[in-house]
């Protein structure tokens, strides 16, 4: 798990090595699937994010994802910037669509700080032991 730019980077580590990792969490983390392509979106609307080629095909069989992957986190806190926001939310909306198995978190009325992410933390762990 990572927090702001170390939520981004827990993702791009994590979906490219899923043969090491099967805990995913993302505590406001920028959901930028083109990264290391310079096709960065500038949001993730669920329409934007085509879960069968971001980060380079981690989701395209959601059968195979939710087998290997016991727990994807996306957490964003509700004060956040709609931009922000959206690109997080966007993402999990897409994700729950094409059927992958991602837990979207909102921390009520938080922004980009230490409550967020010690709210995240607390529901994320409660899960890593079940």
């Amino acid at each position: 798990a990572g927090l702001s730019m170390g939520g981004m980077q827990t993702l791009f580590v994590t979906l490219h090595h899923l043969d090491r990792f099967s805990y995913i969490g993302s505590f406001s983390g920028p959901v930028i699937p083109g990264i290391n392509t310079g096709k960065e979106p500038q949001g993730n609307t669920p329409e934007e994010f085509d879960s069968k080629t971001a980060y380079e095909g981690a989701f395209a069989d959601p059968r195979a994802f939710n087998k290997r992957v016991k727990l994807l986190w996306l957490g964003v806190g509700t004060a956040e910037s709609p931009m922000f926001r959206s690109s997080i939310s966007g993402a999990a909306t897409a994700l729950q669509r094409a059927g992958v198995d991602v837990v979207y978190f909102e921390s009520p009325g938080t922004a980009h700080e230490w409550q967020s992410w010690r709210r995240d933390l607390n529901e994320f762990a409660a899960r890593l032991f079940h």
